[in-house]
């Protein structure tokens, strides 16, 4: 039967799996849409993932630590795993996965080539939805390697629709959904419509297969069985020892036929891939030899095995589409008539789906700017993984298995071996990066915030948890570099996060206190390792910003200097701030926090001090009226005089502090007053607003006392100078946000001398021009939505503090005065328009793509990029990066209310325009 349940069925089942009643996320999108050329398969002697596991291998060879798929399901132990595999009769193999050019391949790195869409899907995949486009002509695989090898850094990449397999619609769509009756019970309908002018064939193949567990002798995987399929009439039988057994059932197609099922294992074709035989004689590609060559002896006669198929081949007039069912079920749920209430269920998922973001739409923007929304929401839980990786266990090898080369235990990763992955983890990127990013995921678990809180604080807690921190203190970072440093933006995610999930006088305060004392740790750990001299700058590596400097800033540095970082103190600072506000929150349930608390206002203090004052004017250089790094070689310090974010991150350093909340902790208080009295050149970094003569309850909060002070590293005056660059279009602003590189390096260019050669940087709006970090990412122009997220917020907060006496030009030049709210809306309505069409129906994000502007099947499908082309806004890097780039969900709801809710309901602004029009009311005792 269909669940009846109420329309806010969806929020039902999350609290059911929040309390663990019942495990609704059980099963979801976890399989990875790329397994082959990453780090965890790498088993070379030189550490070259690309080369030692290719595309070209991925049919043939088992997997050692995940599976990829396409548009496919596992559960979240990635045991048993369903996709869709295709063949259009012209391609040399199957499509069972993406394909893309790898880094070496790539005019820019690393590039899926395909045409795919995360539509839908609700937080606990009761109902998920995506579509692939597959074209009715031979894959034009070498024609893609070949056309992008020959172009160069200055070229754009040669895409799939370049290629013109598209053109006059001679292509399927197919969809894959999805629709959960249980949480063992999981209806799956495929529909392939032919888009086309005449008919077509299409072998359609639904895909049934474990995880290979067996062949390495590994310990931890709970495969003393080899788990079996086996043929039970119309459906699969898979019998797994800690799964359980499940049957997938399969429908007849539309025109009453039935499917042929081909079973074999899921192991590697050691004749093919290494030129050895082996006693595997069925193995993971048998299915593609069987329907693409014919070889039927393929494939097990016996039908049994490890992996499964069903092959239909549906021959589908011109613009019509036919459909498929399957539903794959507990054997303790399974009846004898799995497709009776088939439609009954779908539509009922569905319409909770509907119910479930209807809070969540924009109010402005209409149904455009809705179904951007929803996409961008189905983008980031499509983009859940299932993420193995045990580093001890990778560098020794397994028990069966050849060991891995000697140099392996010098090489990547090696000093990580406490480190054990095997988890349900939000990538940045199926596909392009289908592997965590510690900086990626504190912005992912944003917008995760607003649809599934319990995942978001899990995800976050789990980043801090023994088996992944380092025991130094270190988050690791990335696959490909455990060790690399990425912005330690973590705990703000945590206390964001905290205050979203809840409202006051019901967050979870268990929650704050378990990830408090950890990063604890990782900020101790920060201290020690990345402000080496202990001045309080810091030097903390590329930080995430890959080219942004003027050389890799994670190598050794021209003629032996070092690099004093504007944006590793600012973020020093932020990180220092955002404990601070964590540790008074939790000494108003607990008093020991306390004296913490002194300990991070101190730090921050100290922080701001010296990014301030450090040697006479710290990193901020007076004439431009900027913040820089500095490069200091023997006695002589050298401004690097970029104007990029990197001097634009020092505002996100921002807090404001209560009076109110102050007066509640006494110790603090005391702490703090002897400070500022006795460290007055210190106290200088906190300005004091006296809200006394605010005297109605629309102008202060009940019970408030006489003020608040600002913690922030730019002085009234300082803030204002370089909102002047931030808000020039000349400079950073943009039709579409905040560039990362000011434009007028465009036209003069940053060259430094050193060591004999120059560095330069250059204005670059779109891809790089240099293969530094692989040449796929660039920071030098392009609008990124993590730190314009961030510089919403910290405008934010300075309003609160400065109301209506800060008021800016916006855009610089321009007469026209905004207060920071006001100005932080404004980046926020430049953002969406990213996404949203223009009267043509043109999205920004897709450039010039006419099919996205005017073709009914392509015009309401949106992509959500890595970052953006910084004049245009066409869309740039990894095309599914709904990690970070879905803060457009967050940014469209809070626009739909005219402000941003957490910080909006922390700092409760007066009614009327601005809220201290006195201008007597701001006392500024900074310099």
């Amino acid at each position: 039967m269909a669940n009846q349940q109420t329309d806010n069925s969806e929020s039902h089942r999350l609290r059911e799996t929040a309390n663990r009643d019942r495990n609704w996320q059980r099963w979801g999108p976890y399989l990875a849409e790329r397994q082959w050329g990453t780090v965890r398969e790498d088993y070379s002697p030189n550490g070259d993932a690309w080369t030692f596991f290719p595309h070209e291998q991925a049919r043939s060879r088992a997997y050692r630590w995940g599976e990829d798929g396409l548009m496919g399901i596992c559960d979240r132990q990635c045991r048993l795993c369903f996709a869709v595999a295709l063949w259009n009769g012209h391609d040399p193999i199957l499509k069972e996965r993406l394909f893309g050019l790898t880094g070496p391949e790539g005019n820019h790195g690393e590039d899926v080539k395909e045409c795919y869409y995360y539509l839908d899907s609700t937080p606990t995949h009761s109902y998920m939805k995506a579509l692939y486009k597959y074209p009715k002509s031979e894959f034009p695989y070498d024609h893609l390697v070949a056309e992008n090898q020959r172009r160069g850094k200055t070229d754009l990449e040669f895409e799939l629709v370049d290629t013109g397999v598209f053109d006059e619609n001679r292509y399927f769509d197919v969809f894959a959904e999805y629709a959960k009756a249980s949480p063992d019970d999981i209806l799956i309908r495929l529909t392939v419509a032919n888009r086309g002018p005449e008919p077509a064939t299409i072998h359609l193949i639904p895909t049934l297969w474990f995880r290979n567990t067996w062949t390495w002798g590994c310990t931890h995987e709970g495969c003393e069985v080899k788990p079996r399929m086996e043929t039970a009439g119309d459906a699969i039988l898979a019998r797994h020892v800690t799964l359980g057994d499940f049957r997938l059932d399969i429908d007849r197609a539309a025109d009453g036929s039935s499917p042929e099922v081909m079973f074999t294992d899921n192991e590697t074709n050691s004749e093919r891939v290494f030129g050895f035989d082996d006693d595997n004689r069925y193995v993971k590609d048998a299915v593609h030899d069987a329907v693409v060559h014919g070889k039927a002896g393929a494939v097990n006669p016996h039908q049994v095995g490890t992996k499964a198929a069903a092959i239909f081949k549906l021959n589908i007039p011109a613009g019509s589409q036919t459909v498929l069912q399957l539903r794959l079920t507990s054997v303790d749920e399974t009846t004898s008539t799995p497709f009776a209430n088939f439609d009954e269920i779908f539509a009922a998922r569905i319409a909770e789906a509907d119910s479930f973001y209807a809070d969540l739409a924009p109010a402005t923007g209409g149904e455009a700017a809705a179904n951007v929304s929803r996409q961008a929401y189905a983008g980031l839980l499509w983009s859940k993984q299932f993420y193995h990786y045990v580093v001890k266990d990778w560098l020794v090898g397994d028990p069966d298995q050849p060991p891995p080369p000697a140099s392996r235990h010098g090489g990547r990763n090696h000093d990580w071996p406490h480190l054990f992955n095997r988890d349900v983890i939000s990538m940045p990127d199926k596909w392009e990066y289908p592997w965590y990013a510690a900086w990626d995921l504190a912005f992912h678990m944003i917008p995760m915030a607003t649809i599934d809180p319990e995942f978001a604080k899990a995800q976050l807690e789990l980043f801090l948890r023994e088996w992944y921190l380092h025991p130094n203190g270190q988050m690791p970072a990335y696959e490909w570099a455990l060790s690399d440093v990425n912005p330690p933006v973590h705990a703000w995610a945590c206390w964001r996060v905290y205050k979203m999930t809840a409202p006051r006088g019901k967050r979870d305060v268990a929650f704050l206190k378990r990830v408090f004392t950890k990063l604890l740790l990782n900020f101790t750990w920060w201290v020690n390792r990345k402000d080496v001299a202990g001045n309080h700058l810091f030097s903390g590596g590329f930080l995430g910003l890959d080219n942004i400097g003027v050389f890799d800033r994670s190598k050794p540095l021209p003629g032996g200097g070092s690099l004093e970082q504007a944006d590793g103190t600012a973020w020093m600072a932020f990180y220092a701030a955002t404990m601070l506000a964590m540790a008074l929150e939790l000494a108003k349930h607990d008093d020991t926090y306390e004296d913490i608390a002194s300990k991070f206002f101190e730090h921050f203090v100290h922080i701001a001090d010296a990014m301030n004052t450090f040697g006479g004017m710290g990193l901020w250089h007076e004439g431009d009226g900027f913040y820089y790094d500095q490069l200091k070689v023997d006695d002589s310090v050298v401004p690097l005089r970029i104007r990029s974010i990197v001097g634009i991150i020092p505002l996100f350093a921002v807090e404001v502090l209560e009076q109110a909340d102050i007066d509640l902790l006494p110790g603090f208080r005391k702490r703090m007053e002897w400070f500022l009295k006795y460290q007055p050149e210190l106290g200088r970094h906190i300005a004091y607003c006296d809200r006394s003569h605010l005297k109605t309850e629309n102008e202060k909060r009940p019970g408030q006392a006489a003020g608040h002070r600002l913690l922030a590293i730019p002085s009234r005056e300082r803030l204002e100078r370089t909102l002047r660059y931030l808000l020039d279009e000349s400079e950073f602003l943009s039709p579409h946000g905040i560039r990362s590189l000011s434009r007028i390096h465009r036209d003069q260019p940053f060259v430094l001398h050193a060591d004999g050669q120059d560095h330069r940087v250059d204005y670059t709006p779109a891809e790089s021009s240099s293969g530094m970090f692989g040449g796929n990412s660039n920071w030098r122009g392009p609008i990124w939505f993590p730190v314009n997220y961030l510089v919403i917020e910290a405008l934010e907060q300075y309003h609160h503090f400065y109301g209506d006496e800060v008021r800016v030009e916006c855009p610089t030049g321009s007469g026209q005065q905004m207060n920071l709210l006001q100005v932080s809306q404004e980046l926020s309505r430049r953002l969406a328009t990213l996404f949203l069409p223009d009267d043509s129906g043109r999205r920004p994000c897709h450039g010039d793509d006419q099919q996205y502007a005017s073709d009914p099947h392509w015009r309401d499908l949106t992509l959500f990029y890595e970052y953006f082309h910084g004049d245009t806004g066409r869309g740039v890097g990894a095309s599914h990066q709904t990690g970070w780039t879905a803060l457009v969900a967050t940014i469209l709801r809070d626009l739909r209310s005219g402000r941003k809710g957490e910080v909006a309901e922390m700092f409760p602004t007066p009614k009327g325009e601005g809220g201290f029009p006195n201008e007597n009311a701001v006392e500024q005792v900074r310099t």
